[in-house]
């Protein structure tokens, strides 16, 4: 199949590249929503993302296999690497199996983990340098400014290109950008998650405020609003980490898929489908607002992407707010401390 170059673009944030409007979150394919795809099914997924046009690929040294298996892909194609603009994350550290440290994950964003880091990445990944360096958590004990330092040094030795910030505060986003450029902060954000626009959080204005790019990950909440998932069964299988969902638990999912069912009778009237319409509720947010719905399967990316052509009409985006405002439960809890995270004042 020839690759397709026709992905509307957009450029990240103030001082990033273009790239397209849509990208690919791959957590999903190794693991988390259910059994990871093997080496082989995973390196043919990616053969068909990157023939479809999607060249924005989104991954994290904490995605289990994933820097692994690119750096695979990306040595059976070396052609091919200059086409991604590819990001991934440090700073979410887990306790290996079967040892005993008292905790299951730690953040740590101090410099010292953040080349460490790095370097292990691009080993995995077979690559001198990556497109995006995100901090992926902010460890709340190490002042912002100085793991920035860090993350420019290894920007002057050529190892990273752009630099992102995951989950921050917007005053920890302002004293970031104050050192070097931030291109981009990624968070939660759907029709189900908007707390980047609360006035509390403040963290879409500030980032507006300084020309920086929003990535939203889980822009279908983790699946809820591709219209699948109708009980608590269908998130029950092996390997599938959803049912801990404040949203998906017993009392709440019964309310949440009748808002879901709302929005897919929207959907039906517009002749898209109920993930296309929340994709395009995310675009029209604005162009500095880049989904990167995860996936494992080509013709879920290919609805994904289909949402491109989807414009919301009259009073949709408002429909969609208030339909929104029924939801109960809400995300993923286990990182909540470190959510909009604060560092220490230098």
């Amino acid at each position: 199949m020839p690759r397709l170059n026709n992905l509307p673009t957009r450029p990240l944030g103030k001082n990033g590249p273009l790239i397209p409007r849509i990208g690919l979150g791959l957590m999903a394919a190794s693991g988390t929503y259910g059994a990871p795809l093997s080496e082989t099914e995973h390196l043919t997924f990616l053969d068909e993302v990157y023939n479809r046009g999607e060249t924005f690929w989104d991954t994290a040294d904490k995605y289990t296999d994933s820097e692994a298996i690119l750096g695979k892909w990306f040595a059976m194609n070396p052609s091919k690497r200059e086409d991604i603009f590819l990001a991934t994350k440090f700073g979410i550290c887990t306790a290996p199996e079967g040892t005993q440290t008292g905790k299951k994950y730690w953040m740590d964003s101090t410099p010292e983990y953040c080349r460490a880091a790095l370097e292990r990445s691009l080993t995995r990944l077979g690559l001198p340098y990556v497109d995006l360096y995100y901090i992926h958590r902010l460890d709340k004990v190490t002042p912002i400014e100085k793991t920035i330092e860090a993350m420019v040094q290894l920007k002057k030795e050529g190892k990273i290109r752009f630099l992102g910030l995951s989950e921050c505060s917007a005053e920890s986003l302002r004293r970031a950008h104050a050192i070097h450029p931030i291109t981009c902060v990624q968070v939660e954000y759907s029709i189900f998650c908007r707390e980047i626009e609360s006035p509390r959080v403040g963290l879409l204005e500030v980032a507006r405020e300084l020309g920086v790019a929003v990535v939203a990950y889980s822009p279908l909440g983790n699946g809820v609003l591709g219209g699948g998932i109708r009980s608590r069964e269908d998130v029950a299988g092996p390997g599938d980490s959803r049912g801990v969902l404040p949203w998906l638990r017993e009392g709440n999912i019964e309310v949440n898929v009748a808002v879901v069912d709302r929005i897919a009778a929207m959907a039906r009237k517009k002749g898209v489908t109920t993930a296309q319409l929340a994709l395009a509720w995310l675009l029209a947010q604005g162009d500095d607002v880049f989904p990167i719905p995860g996936t494992r399967r080509v013709e879920r990316l290919e609805e994904n992407l289909g949402s491109l052509g989807v414009e919301l009409l009259g009073g949709e985006e408002g429909e969609m707010r208030r339909l929104a405002e029924r939801v109960v439960g809400g995300r993923f809890q286990a990182l909540t401390g470190f959510d909009f995270a604060d560092t220490p004042v230098l």
